[in-house]
């Protein structure tokens, strides 16, 4: 049993979520949990999650727009203010969270992107920023292109930190982890999704949305990774929690590792 791992989803579609429900929900589970909740929104990317509330996908710049308005309509609610929104993305009249009320002052926020735009705003006001590595949505509305190469995560990185500049303390870094492998020979391991990605094996196993080696080589990514792109946070999936487990043991307290059942693939 633990009291001190936080709890929040990984992350909230703002497209297809209102704020008030959210709100709600992210204050009783920081009741319920004594004050670990989070708050983590995206803007939402699949098709099917627009067709399930009967409404129709915006294009990107409208997605980005209604998460910006929601997010902030949500923090403003967890904070006891009362919100009123008329725009295009979001309406919201007189809006004001009484009950329940979050335990914590202020409910920390992490945006999950690789959206320029969104990238920037999250740099000014995330506590972490996640770095999805998402490119443009496949055809099957669900996997992306990968953008995972040095260059294009730099390009994301100079977003985050245009939007952090005059910041006292700047967001955290997290990586949306694709593949957790622990193996004896990586190189191999990695062969197939660098082909299906369009990388080289040394280009995948490069990138910090991928974990592929021995126990040792993985512990010396995870520290080149904060070297290199800061990035100190490591989303995975649930089932890669057991192999990672020695490796958390060396790792603690360097860096945290998040468990999320489906994050969308790349792969």
């Amino acid at each position: 049993m633990t009291s001190t791992i936080g709890l929040g989803s990984y992350v909230s579609n703002l497209g297809v979520r209102e704020p008030m429900l959210l709100a709600t929900d992210v204050a009783t589970l920081d009741v319920l949990s004594g004050g670990r909740a989070r708050l983590g929104v995206g803007a939402g990317h699949t098709p099917a999650e627009w067709r399930a509330v009967s409404r129709e996908r915006p294009d990107v710049a409208g997605r980005v727009r209604r998460c910006v308005a929601v997010t902030e309509a949500v923090r403003a609610l967890l904070d006891g203010e009362e919100v009123t929104v008329d725009s295009p993305e979001l309406t919201v009249h007189a809006a004001r969270l009484t009950s329940p009320r979050p335990v914590r002052e202020r409910i920390p926020l992490t945006v999950g992107t690789s959206n320029s735009t969104l990238l920037r705003w999250a740099g000014a006001h995330a506590d972490v920023v996640g770095l999805t590595g998402f490119g443009r949505t496949l055809e099957d509305g669900h996997q992306h292109e990968a953008r995972w190469r040095a260059d294009q995560l730099e390009a994301q990185l100079a977003c985050v930190a245009a939007g952090a500049a005059g910041r006292d303390v700047p967001p955290a870094l997290e990586a949306l982890v694709q593949t957790v492998l622990v193996t004896d020979d990586a190189e191999a391991a990695a062969a197939d999704q660098a082909a299906r990605t369009g990388l080289t094996v040394a280009e995948l196993l490069a990138t910090p949305f991928v974990l592929i080696g021995t126990e040792d080589e993985i512990v010396a990514a995870v520290a080149g990774h904060e070297r290199r792109w800061g990035v100190t946070r490591f989303v995975v999936r649930a089932n890669a929690l057991d192999p990672l487990t020695p490796v958390l043991r060396r790792l603690a307290p360097q860096v945290e590792a998040t468990s999320q059942g489906d994050p969308r693939s790349t792969s």
